[in-house]
């Protein structure tokens, strides 16, 4: 069947609207209104100026493209159908359903040629001003005169919900001081939110805050317009600052009753407004029509990426020939495998001295980034705090995009986004860091590298009530229980240098989701490995750090800095005569997946006396010391005084927690 239409960009476009308003139908819910409004954007996008290969979604060389807008992720999922990626009408007809490929927010394990997972509103810009870091970095690395083999731009979509958002105002502000110029940013300006018109509570000059912020800024004045929009985005690959492309829109265009209206934006049409839409756009009433015409003037897209791939062969090849050992270099990144022996140099911490951990830490990073150069330090305006400074390294900036330290300024919402991009991108492990507190600040994107399976790094250091002095509003305590709640994150809590390289070394080779360290302002240990179990027994998340001869009467489980105290508790306790074990358990999550017999040798189900001491939330603890076990734990806010003075009245000392365990056995 032909469809009217004027030409055939006309009817490419409208293929997409279409397809947005049926699918979202069908589905009974969704968000078809801005994908109505930016269907000639994202034509323009997928067959002009976006450098991708559709036979080959994971090409290096491609560019970026993040839909920040999430909700509107059946305009992502048109585009990839249609220009020829492997998702089937069927895909499209099955949004929002059990087992499809085509989730209600792009959900980057499903669908192919998703650069990260969006939806909640900001993360999609942050992440992608990761991206366009990492672009620039890779490119002071690699490229070399006549070999620019990393040369690609990161695309965004944002909507005003994106811009309202605080943590794309702490990420646009850094890519603009960062003079991130392979980003290009489409702001669709349409004056809607579910609640309404933008003007109940947002009417700032975006435009002119962007400028502030060191951005290059346009005007795009009808999201119709393909000549203006190919306009705006030639001069944008101009200039030397992040861009930004204000587009004026119609959300839910050509609804005769719903466009420009908050009813186009989270709800399905309805079949009578849907009629009389595909009447404006001169289209036939049969539901997900696909014009021939039309689909294959997208698969072209196919042919021009092959194309496009095979010249980026062809110059990675001659690169290979000039430059053998860079090229090697770049490919093992890629390939995100590690150096050989890298392992080698993590330091033995032998006849150590007490530290604390966050210092342990700075030893482990420092002695291993000559052999993964790949990693990255950095943190929130605490880099010297947290002691994730790469010391024989520069920092990062518009000028030495070289340097191997972030400096992220005071911003550990967008520090998190901008590391998952940076991960997401490839070639790159880069440090989030910052007190343990504020992780609250930077929790959604945390979850949203777990929810990517994304191997990001974080480091929380001040881990506890043990930090002291600052009191109760920089202590940590409902945190740790929180972070052991989400799943696919794996959290360690190293209790001295030794546990903190194990730690590291899980860190450094997780490759199926992100790990956080969590690390002490105050000085643990030194535990005499010669004398106790070795540390590696980290990498199970727990072991039997000290033990008895004989089924012990009791198993005192402790982790992080509270394993010192317990550990002299356990010695007390064995001069007296009681038969005691104690298990250091780093992580709960490492020790979860091991095989059922290692985990009943170290904590025997038959032991029922347990005893756990951590300076934090006692929630969830019963699961490892079951209905007779008992827990020291923080389950109230911190008070300001002397880090050890604070353990110590809160009961993380020795004498406390004999009297706790002789009370229990007493029992």
């Amino acid at each position: 069947m032909t469809t009217a239409a004027t030409d055939i960009q006309t009817l490419c476009i409208n293929t997409i609207r279409t397809l947005a308003m049926d699918a979202v139908q069908k589905a009974g819910s969704g968000h078809p209104g801005t994908a109505m409004a930016l269907a000639p954007l994202t034509f323009l996008l997928f067959t002009r100026h976006l450098r991708h290969s559709p036979s080959n979604p994971r090409w290096p060389g491609r560019d970026r493209f993040v839909l920040s807008a999430g909700h509107a992720s059946i305009l992502q999922y048109s585009a990839l159908f249609l220009t020829g990626y492997e998702l089937t009408l069927d895909d499209i007809k099955g949004l929002r359903t059990w087992g499809s490929k085509t989730a209600g927010h792009p959900e980057i394990h499903l669908a192919p040629g998703l650069e990260t997972t969006t939806g909640p509103l900001g993360q999609g810009i942050s992440t992608a001003v990761g991206m366009a870091m990492a672009e620039r970095m890779q490119a002071a690395r690699f490229n070399q005169p006549g070999f620019e083999i990393v040369d690609n731009w990161t695309y965004v979509i944002a909507s005003d919900g994106d811009l309202m958002e605080g943590v794309s105002a702490e990420a646009s502000s850094f890519a603009g001081f960062q003079r991130l110029d392979r980003l290009i940013v489409f702001y669709d300006d349409n004056n809607i939110t579910i609640d309404g018109h933008t003007d109940l509570a947002f009417k700032e000059d975006v435009a002119g805050r962007y400028e502030a912020y060191g951005w290059h800024t346009q005007r795009v004045e009808d999201a119709n317009d393909l000549e203006a929009l190919d306009g705006a985005i030639e001069r944008a690959k101009q200039t030397d600052r992040p861009s930004l492309i204000v587009l004026r829109s119609h959300i839910g265009y050509g609804a005769p009753t719903k466009q420009d209206t908050s009813a186009a934006h989270g709800s399905p049409l309805g079949e009578e407004e849907i009629a009389r839409t595909k009447e404006f756009y001169g289209w036939p009433s049969e539901k997900f029509h696909v014009p021939e015409e039309a689909l294959e003037y997208y698969r072209r897209a196919v042919a021009r990426g092959q194309e496009l791939e095979s010249r980026w062969v062809e110059l990675f090849n001659a690169y290979a020939a000039g430059h053998p050992d860079l090229a090697g270099e770049w490919q093992r990144r890629h390939e995100r495998r590690l150096p050989d022996d890298w392992a080698n140099s993590l330091p033995d911490f032998e006849d150590a001295d007490a530290e604390a951990t966050r210092a342990s830490s700075s030893k482990v990073i420092n002695a291993i980034a000559g052999s993964i150069p790949e990693l990255i330090g950095g943190s929130a305006d605490l880099i010297d705090n947290t002691n994730t400074r790469l010391k024989d390294y520069d920092p990062v900036g518009p000028d030495n995009y070289g340097g191997r330290n972030i400096h992220y300024g005071v911003r550990e919402h967008a520090m998190a986004a901008i590391v998952n991009g940076m991960t997401l991108y490839g070639g790159l492990r880069p440090i989030s860091a910052t007190f343990f507190i504020f992780s609250d600040y930077l929790r959604p994107a945390l979850r949203l590298a777990a929810l990517m399976e994304c191997p990001s790094l974080f480091v929380f250091s001040h881990d506890s009530v043990g930090l002291g002095g600052d009191g109760p509003t920089h202590q940590p305590i409902e945190h740790l229980a929180s972070l052991r709640a989400m799943p696919q994150l794996t959290v360690i809590r190293p209790a001295d240098g030794p546990e903190t390289a194990m730690a590291w070394k899980v860190a450094i080779e997780n490759d199926e989701g992100p790990t956080t360290i969590l690390l002490t302002r105050q000085k643990t240990g030194p535990i005499d490995r010669g004398r106790f179990a070795p540390a590696d027994g980290l990498e199970n998340g727990a072991y039997v750090l000290a033990d008895c001869d004989g089924a012990p009467a009791l198993i005192v489980i402790a982790t992080g800095s509270e394993v010192s105290p317990a550990l002299q508790a356990w010695q007390r306790l064995t001069n007296e005569g009681v038969r005691v074990r104690l298990v250091s358990m780093p992580s709960w999550e490492l020790f979860a997946i091991q095989e059922q017999d290692y985990r009943d040798a170290v904590l025997p189900p038959t032991i029922k006396r347990r005893l756990s001491v951590e300076a934090a939330s006692a929630f969830g603890w019963e699961r490892w010391v079951g209905d007779e076990g008992e827990i020291i734990g923080v389950d109230h806010f911190g008070h300001s005084a002397e880090g050890e003075e604070v353990l110590v009245k809160f009961g993380f000392n020795p004498d406390h927690i004999v009297e706790r365990a002789r009370a229990l056995l007493s029992r």
